[in-house]
């Protein structure tokens, strides 16, 4: 089985917690001897994991990156549904409520997917979909960026975009996609039902075939002099007032 790479504390420790029998090697630096990483060393030896002493040369090496906190593992790759088919069968089938997917239109920066993973896991989302062309893959980055995410919210890549939001339509969900040129806010909509947000990447946004797919189009109020959010910053904003609106009224 091919292994996949995880670094940085909190990406590791997920792992741990969720799945620490698909951590097949785990390597720390062995310079290292602060507080956070004593308690990583105690969680990673109560699920059994064992640690190899390593240096900060060989972490840089096996994670492909300087910024791995210390903190490398090889790790089997999670079975989480794969297609947008897979995910809503899912959700129907464990109960957990009307579906909520994240749809990214030409995102390439593995940063910006990695924080989209992130509020995507904090919103409750239960996938975030892209298309397989022009859009950031899951790597190292994308992994240590989510925070852990990467491991708990599927990643559904498509071939065809447009088709597969026709296919999610086909389940009952509704396509919302935002623009700038949209005459109504996000905040005008119910969102408490099934549905799919649509976010292109900043700058050029949705591709057109992407934005006539969608059911209707929406905006994110702006008061300020910038046109525009980031785009993790416009999925948070999006998925939380999903999320606001699905919360238990008291």
């Amino acid at each position: 089985m091919n292994l996949k790479v995880l670094f940085g504390f909190h990406a590791v420790t997920v792992r741990l917690k969720t799945a620490p029998q698909t951590v097949a090697e785990l390597f720390v630096d062995a310079g290292r001897r602060d507080a956070r990483m004593r308690q990583f060393t105690e969680r990673a030896q109560a699920a059994g994991v064992l640690l190899q002493d390593s240096d900060d040369e060989r972490l840089t090496r096996l994670a492909g990156s300087p910024r791995h906190q210390g903190v490398v593992a090889r790790v089997q790759p999670l079975k989480l549904p794969h297609t947008p088919d897979g995910v809503l069968e899912a959700v129907q089938a464990e109960g957990r409520g009307p579906a909520l997917l994240l749809v990214l239109d030409g995102v390439t920066d593995p940063h910006n997917l990695g924080a989209c993973l992130r509020v995507a896991d904090g919103a409750g989302a239960h996938a975030v979909v892209a298309p397989k062309d022009h859009a950031a893959g899951l790597n190292a980055t994308v992994a240590k960026v989510a925070s852990g995410a990467a491991e708990t919210v599927p990643y559904v890549v498509v071939t065809n975009l447009a088709r597969a939001l026709a296919d999610i339509k086909d389940h009952g969900l509704r396509v919302i996609g935002t623009s700038d040129d949209a005459e109504r806010t996000l905040y005008d909509l119910d969102l408490t039902g099934p549905v799919a947000l649509v976010l292109g990447a900043e700058g050029k946004g949705m591709r057109q075939l992407t934005r006539t797919s969608c059911d209707e189009l929406v905006r994110i109020p702006m008061a300020g002099a910038v046109e525009s959010l980031n785009v993790s910053v416009a999925a948070a904003v999006c998925l939380y007032e999903a999320l606001r609106q699905r919360l238990p009224k008291e």
